[in-house]
């Protein structure tokens, strides 16, 4: 009998080992792209796990009873997986709700940086507050992250512009499109079609200028894209 339980005991530990490695191999990566965006992993995570509260979604609490007893060295492996799972999921959704994606899924050129340029009118030096991306005409332009639709009409300099805000105090802006496909107070997905790249408002050619701005405040896009690379 004790040879049986040893067994077990070894195919137990087994199942273990590949189960915290998989777990291990799943949550870094995401952990990673978050940290190298600058992003509040367990504030953040702690938003998104509030966003389910008692409404019945995905993220139950994942725990084991002992009625009473002491935990087992396996109880509190497995309770520890189970947290590891739950972290899991929450970085996904977390994952979905950030702009962790690249707005021109055809082939396209970077034609603008962000940071301070050239002004090719003036001659003078002023911010580029986002990223420029050259395509054809009516190259199909996706949303970056779930949100909410706060602005889809004639941007001042911007020409055609669409505001999506997001979680996190995150928002997104997309110019200068030639046709806009949503309309304000619509919500969207990450990867929906939300219009077509042009040249609308104060620009020199065909391209999306792409902001991603925090708290009201600019930040360089490619921040995001990058760490998103890294990981998918």
């Amino acid at each position: 009998m004790s040879r049986k339980i040893a067994v077990m005991q070894e195919q137990n530990d087994a199942i273990f080992r590949q189960l915290e490695e998989a777990m291990t191999v799943s949550v870094a990566p995401l952990d990673r792209m978050f940290r190298a965006a600058g992003m509040p992993t367990d504030r953040m995570l702690d938003t998104v796990r509030r966003g389910y509260s008692g409404q019945g979604g995905p993220l139950t609490p994942l725990s084991f009873t002992t009625r009473g007893e002491q935990p087992t060295a396996d109880t509190l492996r497995a309770n520890r997986l189970l947290n590891q799972m739950d972290r899991l999921n929450l970085y996904r959704l977390a994952a979905q709700k950030a702009p962790f994606a690249n707005p021109v899924k055809n082939s396209f050129r970077f034609t603008s940086k962000f940071g301070f340029r050239r002004d090719p009118k003036t001659g003078g030096r002023r911010m580029h507050n986002g990223v420029d991306f050259a395509a054809p005409n009516g190259t199909p332009l996706y949303a970056t992250a779930d949100g909410v639709v706060t602005h889809a009409g004639w941007g001042s300099g911007y020409g055609r512009l669409v505001k999506i805000q997001h979680e996190f105090g995150i928002e997104t802006r997309y110019a200068h499109m030639s046709r806009m496909r949503v309309k304000v107070g619509q919500r969207v997905s990450r990867g929906d079609r939300i219009g077509d790249m042009g040249a609308s408002g104060r620009v020199t050619g065909v391209h999306l200028h792409y902001e991603v701005r925090v708290g009201g405040k600019a930040v360089n896009p490619m921040i995001y894209i990058k760490a998103a690379n890294d990981v998918f």
